[in-house]
């Protein structure tokens, strides 16, 4: 059996629909770049980027800050142009040091930058805005997302409080170029999300072998990006909390973790990197990368299959745990399990 011929047959266990099935092979498409990390199609926006997306909450996490610079900088030299980040990040130091890293000659350019709104209503959202725009030394963002959707009535909230009308007229006034969001916990919340009478140009989610058994985005939302062309976009591909930590209790790589996410239909992965040596480690990857055969899908899913359907490893979808302490508190949430 061909290599697409595997990828069609798994798709089709997973997405049902033919139809569903060939928007998964689209999404997978890739394009050679000049240093050799592969792009994607981001969704209906047509732009392509990179495979690996550097995350902006590790990067903010990197203690030498020179070093967090030097890290973006290599990223950019080595392909990895998507660069992730969000407002409350470090109560702002995440973006504060990727602007500095953007701010030197001929950076900002080449990098496809996302960052996300923390806020539901109309003033908040544009306060997020002015202070993402000043961290980050920019005059636009790339793709602004409405972060961490991940209680059931945060999609009624962006609508019926004025986030999303925030962002339209920022996209309307060139400050945001395309509209998105994201959310860890269920995705029936995604599901509402796009179901909203609004045509979003990404979304975010958790992609990894444990998901597949437990609340799983990529059996759920997935197919429904998919039918909308809304760019996917995953995040915590090795299963575990906030440093991803790769399940317990199996034989998982990280390598392995990194290859299953990559080869469902998303547009980029999100990564979290913390020096130098990490990055390239994932250069390689990416570099590397070639989509898994249905039977090795087949074999990750059932070595974790007896800890991955009670969500104890995902805590950021069965507990409050990773749930950031600004939407806590927006929902009246105590700080701390």
């Amino acid at each position: 059996m061909t290599l697409d011929a595997t990828r069609r047959s798994f798709f089709q266990g997973m997405f049902g629909s033919a139809a569903a099935v060939a928007m998964a092979q689209q999404a997978l498409a890739q394009q050679d770049s000049p240093n050799g990390l592969p792009t994607r199609r981001l969704g209906r926006t047509d732009e392509q980027v990179s495979i690996l997306c550097l995350g902006g909450w590790h990067i903010g996490a990197v203690q030498d800050k020179d070093e967090a610079v030097r890290i973006m900088h290599a990223a950019i030299d080595e392909g990895m142009t998507f660069f992730d980040n969000a407002w409350d990040y470090f109560d702002g130091g995440s973006e504060e040091i990727m602007g500095r890293a953007l701010s030197a000659p001929g950076k900002r350019d080449k990098v496809f930058l996302m960052t996300k709104n923390c806020e539901r209503d109309y003033e908040g959202s544009m306060s997020n805005l002015d202070d993402s725009l000043r961290r980050l030394k920019t005059d636009r963002i790339d793709l602004w997302q409405f972060h961490e959707i991940v209680y059931d009535s945060d999609p009624d909230w962006v609508f019926d409080k004025g986030g999303l009308k925030a962002a339209m007229e920022a996209q309307k006034a060139g400050k945001v170029r395309y509209i998105g969001f994201t959310g860890h916990k269920d995705p029936n919340i995604h599901i509402k999300m796009l179901n909203k009478p609004y045509d979003w140009d990404a979304a975010q989610m958790p992609i990894n072998v444990m998901d597949a058994h437990y609340r799983s985005f990529q059996k759920e939302a997935i197919p429904v990006c998919l039918a909308r062309d809304v760019g996917v976009l995953g995040m915590k591909s090795l299963g575990g909390g906030i440093r991803g930590e790769i399940p317990t209790n199996t034989s998982v790589t990280h390598e392995q973790c990194r290859r299953y996410a990559l080869s469902q239909p998303v547009s980029s992965l999100v990564v979290g990197i913390l020096s130098m040596d990490e990055l390239m480690a994932e250069i390689k990857i990416g570099r590397n990368f070639e989509p898994m055969s249905d039977d090795k899908k087949a074999v990750l899913l059932s070595q974790v299959a007896d800890v991955a359907g009670d969500g104890r490893h995902e805590k950021f979808k069965s507990t409050q745990r990773y749930d950031g302490p600004h939407h806590r508190k927006q929902h009246g949430f105590a700080l701390a399990d």
